[in-house]
């Protein structure tokens, strides 16, 4: 049986003028349209589509790829606005994806990117979308998450103390401003790490390890990035934070700690600028060799 909202590989049953019919087994036969016939198809033949209802509201099949499926959760532009019903947003294919008022959190513009998740509304049977992301989300007990762990989130809104997130598709979670160093917007993807979960479930997140099992691992990194560099490296405590986010995907304090233990250790030298690594053999995190 094909599932409306996700790709489904159907056998081909017939042609016809408006298209080819596909067999959807529990839901009938199924169009997909001459614009997306391949070439020399015959009955029989299986092909790879995705099912949606079109602008009557009738099934049809699409070779063309949405950028979010039923279960997906993804970021998308408000194209217009309907006084009775609410927006539509643009999600790759040709008849609008709805949201509905009633799954709207706030007003939106047209234009504004807005982070939803797409559902399948059990009485219509159409594939629509909701900014209350973890109301059609499945069940997923937090069990097995734990503190410093690396997880995903999208960024989903912003609150006063800092950003709601949604962790790997459905925990909600939330971001603290103090632990920022740079800024972020609403519906972009990070990696991260839980900071602690709360008893009712709830993530609180960062985007560092915090104290020194973030420092340990990321002196390793700086060391191994000096040897594949011929022990030299233009970056230090001086460097932008935004420089040091894009190399070592941290915080500048971050950085400047691992700097240094790796200083005390004597496993390397400041240049102005850059660092430069010091041979230091029986170095090894969170080591600091005995004064000779």
């Amino acid at each position: 049986m094909a599932i409306i909202g996700k790709r489904n590989t159907l056998s081909v049953i017939r042609d016809s003028t408006p298209g080819i019919y596909l067999d959807g087994g529990e839901l009938g036969e199924i169009l997909l349209p001459n614009r997306y016939v391949p070439q020399d198809v015959a009955a029989g033949d299986r092909l790879d589509v995705f099912i949606y209802r079109d602008s009557e509201d009738r099934l049809v099949a699409t070779t063309d790829q949405p950028h979010a499926g039923v279960g997906d959760v993804a970021t998308l532009k408000v194209l217009s606005l309907h006084p009775r019903v609410g927006a539509f947003l643009d999600w790759g294919l040709p008849k609008d994806l709805l949201l509905p008022f009633r799954e709207q959190t706030g007003p939106v513009v047209v234009g504004q990117e807005v982070a939803v998740r797409v559902y399948l509304d059990e009485k219509t049977q159409r594939v629509v979308a909701s900014m209350k992301l973890g109301k059609h989300a499945p069940a997923v007990p937090t069990v097995g998450l734990r503190a410093g762990q690396a997880v995903s989130f999208l960024i989903t809104e912003p609150t006063p103390l800092g950003y709601k997130a949604l962790v790997e598709g459905v925990h909600s979670g939330i971001l603290f401003r103090d632990s920022l160093t740079l800024p972020v917007t609403v519906g972009e993807t990070l990696r991260g790490f839980v900071r602690s979960v709360r008893p009712d479930g709830k993530l609180d997140l960062s985007l560092d390890q915090a104290g020194y099992r973030r420092v340990k691992p990321l002196a390793q990194q700086i060391v191994e990035a000096l040897q594949e560099n011929g022990g030299r490296l233009e970056y230090d405590d001086e460097s932008s934070p935004e420089a040091i986010r894009v190399i070592f995907g941290v915080s500048k304090k971050a950085f400047k700690q691992a700097l240094g233990t790796l200083y005390k250790a004597r496993r390397l030298r400041f240049c102005h600028p850059g660092i430069e690594l010091l041979d230091n053999s029986n170095w090894a995190p969170g080591v600091t060799p005995p004064t000779a």
